[in-house]
């Protein structure tokens, strides 16, 4: 901790006198500079990953909103203090995440209070907010509930859609400092359903734009940023945005105005980027590609059974959350070596084990996995060929007449890796539906 808080001193000493934003490198005019500060000791110990800088920074991008940095800090007094005194030197706009709940490490409404001078209050709207949430009058209300109602007596507060604590602004001069809740989904509607209206009124941001997102899979973000850049050129109003999650990609373009132009100009680029990336192109409505795969599989007809054993029912979880599963999936099954399916289905060897080819083996576990299951086609991941079930990995499916095989890689035995598994799965699955007549 001590640590910390010493680094972010230095960061802040180093930066002499308070200077004036953008001095070094102006902002193009319209765009609000701001700076992230995340707290929360958890992402320090490496327990979540911060997705709160990526969300704010995704979000507020298009809408004219630059971020010029972002830090993670303890949910300690003086580590904020320092973090808000670097944050206020480097924008005019500051945005805290974290640290509104009702327990004693909450520190950042008090810290804020002190850092910028300004009195809290509790607020009427607020409080009666509260009690219709929780069915109780402000006397039956605990304390440490109730504090969740002390707002700055200059600025105000956000009301939370999906939580009990409000979103505070602080007006502190010529800056903006707004703390918003930690939970991503109450964070996340507070944004979009508050704040952003907020900005709009507030700092006269534009509104949101006619905006596009492409989806990839199996294919680089640094291959489409070259397409892009190389062969078709963006116009320099469109914002252009990505998002990179194992080997799926996001493409967001969004242009300044939400005219008819505006809105042609994007069907034109999404033409072209389609042309030229077609076999890696899987949706631009936002569907997941999990359920592009499922509805792909739904209007053949299919019924589909899940044998795994190097994605240990990682497949089928990632499957379970879109509603077309119901319609497409006949069953799964999940086991960790290939010894469980032979003491599961010992109707499936028709010759000892040794006599049989570890492909014909795997056909067997298919097509006793189908008849269970009363399924039309069957999908066995086989076990890693290495030593510890790592290494080559084998696909085997059963698609009504066709038996069709692929070999992926699993790299490692823990639960990422084997999840890591299941996005080019899917873009297997994906590319033999297209394919097969």
């Amino acid at each position: 901790m001590l640590k910390a808080v010493c680094c972010l001193a230095a960061l802040w000493a180093g930066c002499g006198e308070p200077r004036t934003w953008g001095a070094e490198t102006p902002p193009a005019p319209g765009v609000l500079e701001c700076f992230v500060v995340v707290t929360g000791g958890e992402l320090l110990e490496g327990a979540y990953p911060d997705g709160h800088t990526h969300f704010l920074t995704r979000t507020l991008r298009p809408l004219g909103v630059r971020c010029v940095g972002s830090l993670v800090v303890d949910d300690v007094r003086a580590d904020l203090l320092a973090a808000l005194h670097f944050a206020t030197n480097r924008a005019p706009l500051v945005l805290v995440t974290g640290g509104l709940g009702p327990t004693p490490n909450d520190i950042t409404r008090e810290t804020l209070s002190e850092f910028t001078g300004i009195p809290l209050r509790e607020d009427e709207a607020a409080l009666a907010e509260l009690e219709r949430r929780f069915g109780q009058s402000r006397d039956q209300l605990r304390a440490n509930l109730r504090r969740q109602c002390l707002v700055p007596e200059r600025g105000g507060f956000l009301r939370n859609p999906a939580g009990t604590a409000v979103g505070l602004i602080f007006e502190h001069g010529a800056q903006t400092l707004v703390a918003l809740p930690g939970p991503p989904r109450e964070l996340q509607a507070m944004v979009r359903e508050e704040f952003v209206p907020h900005l709009q009124t507030r700092f006269g941001i534009r509104p949101l734009g006619a905006s596009l997102t492409l989806r990839f899979v199996g294919v680089g973000q640094s291959q489409i940023a070259q397409t892009l850049q190389d062969e078709m050129g963006v116009p320099e109003d469109v914002v252009v945005t990505s998002l990179f999650e194992g080997s799926r990609v996001d493409f967001t373009f969004t242009a300044r105005h939400d005219s008819p132009e505006d809105r042609a100009r994007l069907v034109r680029l999404e033409a072209e980027l389609r042309r030229r990336l077609e076999p890696y192109f899987y949706a631009d409505d936002g569907s997941s590609l999990e359920a592009v795969v499922l509805r792909a599989l739904r209007a053949r007809g299919v019924r589909l059974v899940l044998t795994e054993i190097a994605t240990g029912g990682a497949l089928a979880a990632s499957l379970h959350g879109c509603t077309e599963a119901r319609e497409v999936l006949a069953g799964a099954l999940a086991v960790p070596g290939t010894a469980h399916l032979t003491s599961l289905w010992p109707h499936a060897r028709t010759e000892p084990p040794a006599a049989l080819s570890p492909e014909a083996q795997d056909r067997a576990w298919a097509e006793a996995a189908g008849k269970a299951a009363q399924a039309t086609w069957s999908l066995v991941i086989g076990e890693g060929e290495a030593e510890g079930g790592r290494g080559p990995v084998r696909l085997t499916l059963h698609a009504g007449d066709r038996w069709l095989t692929h070999r992926l890689t699993l790299r490692g035995t823990d639960a990422s890796d084997r999840a890591a598994l299941v996005t080019p799965v899917l873009d297997w699955l994906r590319r033999q539906l297209r394919e097969l007549p």
